[in-house]
């Protein structure tokens, strides 16, 4: 079945937009370059960072359903070290699109899937717009990677999220929580700044001879060598000072409270689980913490988050490998979903009360086949 081929004998040419539109912008100074953003975001930032193992690790964790037993082995076994499902669901939640290699042998059965580096990756349409390859760029080399094998299968399966602004590629969530990022960021190094100086700007050395003269230049660079060598730092905190010359200590109090660093920090985290569709709660940020609401925050995560991009990520490997299996289906055991349980409880609870019902029915309400 020629998957690209079929699209492209279809009439009229379709516009080949350029990749412009996914690569995330920026406001101010915020880094504008995908592989900015996710050292920004993914290794310097432990809200983001928990946000995408939040989602990603449950979409690898959860148990599948397969047509068939060899589909659901090849799913669930690592190629290369890396769990497939988990792997592209973090590169979806971050970069919007996910690419799979399809690697068969000799005789055209397929034996691997790979996901590929999204960053990597460009789409090489044709000249009605159509991908017909995929060039993987690793450092100075560039491998070409055909859409289809000769068999017309795909060789590469390309997974995206939507992108008003784009044909070719999808668009994560990195962008959108850029700026979150960077002010959690930038109120953890202003904290840190705090801590080294003792938490807060702690006074100030007034100079008052009482004849109204100043500092020599060398004096007044003198006392500052002796403040940062002898009392600046966590490591000289709480030392006495011995003042001389005219100088008297006046202490101040300004706080990292006074700034509201602490809220604005809290507001940050609050708008970059938000673009992750996390709810803060799970994150540890501020809130009603209680167990109640940390249930329900659960059960929210995996309707709302994990579940869908499941449900895309296995559906379009499933699509993907019908070639090799005909009428392939995965998805995710809901049964075996443990912050689903109260759910599938009460469902199974209402649909034992049916007696109207016949018992095949009410195995198919249930999601079992009669």
């Amino acid at each position: 079945m020629k998957w690209f081929g079929r699209k492209s004998a279809r009439e009229g040419a379709r516009p080949a937009l350029s990749r412009a539109g996914t690569q995330m912008g920026a406001i101010g100074e915020w880094p504008r370059s995908y592989e900015a953003q996710v050292r920004e975001a993914y290794c310097h930032n432990p809200v983001a960072q928990r946000a995408v193992k939040l989602i990603a690790e449950g979409a690898g964790s959860a148990v599948l359903s397969a047509s068939d037993p060899a589909l659901l082995a090849l799913v669930t076994a690592r190629s290369g070290g890396q769990p497939l499902i988990e792997t592209l669901a973090a590169h979806l939640l971050l970069h919007g699109n996910g690419y799979v290699q399809v690697l068969a042998d000799e005789g055209g059965a397929v034996r691997e899937l790979y996901a590929l580096r999204p960053e990597r990756v460009t789409v090489e349409p044709d000249a009605r717009g159509w991908p017909v390859a995929y060039r993987y760029r690793v450092g100075e080399n560039v491998a070409r990677l055909a859409a289809e094998d000769a068999s017309g299968r795909p060789a590469v399966i390309h997974l995206r999220s939507f992108s008003p602004v784009d044909d070719h590629y999808g668009l994560g969530c990195l962008g959108a929580a850029a700026g979150a990022v960077a002010i959690h960021n930038a109120a953890a190094r202003w904290n840190k700044a705090l801590l080294d100086n003792a938490a807060r700007p702690s006074g100030a050395l007034v100079h008052d001879p009482g004849d109204g003269s100043a500092l020599a230049p060398d004096q007044f660079e003198r006392l500052k060598r002796e403040m940062e060598a002898g009392f600046a730092g966590a490591a000289n905190a709480g030392r006495p000072m011995l003042l001389e010359g005219g100088l008297k200590w006046q202490a101040l109090s300004l706080t990292p409270a006074d700034m509201d660093f602490v809220g604005l920090k809290a507001a940050a985290a609050r708008d970059i689980a938000l673009a992750f569709g996390v709810p803060p709660m799970l994150l540890g940020l501020p809130g009603d913490a209680a167990y109640a609401n940390y249930r329900e925050a659960n059960r929210a995560l995996w309707r709302l988050a994990i579940l869908p991009l499941a449900g895309k990520l296995l559906r379009g490997i499933a699509e993907g490998l019908a070639g090799w299996f005909p009428e392939a289906a995965l998805a995710v055991d809901l049964d075996q979903v443990t912050a689903l349980a109260e759910d599938r409880e009460r469902l199974w609870a209402q649909v034992s009360a049916a007696g109207f019902l016949s018992d095949d029915e009410k195995r198919e309400m249930v999601g079992m086949r009669p």
